[in-house]
């Protein structure tokens, strides 16, 4: 699949770049290396998406190593339609980010140990407070560490169109947020660029595990 002339809907897209498959195939399976070397992606857990033009974006096959990606593993999905056969159950939170935030180029979601243990322990907070650290100037427009920094936290639900519907109602409060977190799961991450949903999805991976061990420390 190519992408053409821009449509006026395309255009609405703000930075983010219309691609081919062939060139997001390639960016998810840098991307999947890279996360999985980093132990962020353990198993066949994860899934990564990458638009492709305003209507259409490119996402991951449910149950493969991403450190293993390869292109053929890589799907086209209808942004406003179910997720094509073979995609994660988990692609329509994918899909909703590039239907409610036009802005949006790549997601990627992780289920690193951090996230996952960061998460169970502040779910009943609904997020989790970030303050003070350096790196949180990687994470969008935040431009000094003394800025604070709120994580959502949503509780696990396989019903994910239920989530899906928790989540939006929550980032629509919050259209600063660059990620968020399900309790016992993982961290979604998204930015305008496949580089930019790297460069949050690492730098909130050490914010949240500052955070984590600022816990065991103050006990």
């Amino acid at each position: 699949m190519i992408a053409t002339a821009a449509s006026p809907a395309a255009s609405a897209l703000g930075s983010a770049t219309l691609v081919t498959l062939a060139e997001a195939a390639r960016d998810l399976v840098e991307v999947g290396r890279f996360l999985s070397l980093r132990n962020f992606v353990p198993a066949t857990s994860g899934n990564f998406s990458r638009r492709l033009d305003a209507r259409t974006a490119a996402v991951t096959r449910s149950g493969v190593d991403k450190g293993e990606l390869t292109e053929a593993d890589v799907l086209v999905a209808d942004i406003h339609a179910p997720p094509p056969p073979g995609a994660s159950a988990e692609t329509p939170l994918h899909l909703q980010l590039y239907r409610e935030r036009p802005e949006v180029g790549a997601v990627l979601h992780t289920h690193s140990v951090v996230s996952a243990l960061l998460s169970s322990l502040r779910e009943a907070d609904g997020g989790v407070v970030l303050h003070n650290l350096e790196l949180l100037k990687a994470l969008g427009d935040t431009r000094t560490h003394e800025a604070t920094v709120v994580v959502p936290v949503f509780p696990n639900d396989q019903d994910v169109p239920r989530l899906a519907e928790r989540v939006s109602a929550e980032l629509a409060r919050r259209p600063e947020a660059v990620g968020y977190l399900i309790a016992g799961h993982g961290l979604y991450a998204w930015g305008r660029s496949v580089p930019e949903a790297r460069r949050h999805t690492v730098a909130l991976e050490h914010l949240l595990t500052c955070e984590l061990e600022r816990m065991r420390l103050c006990r």
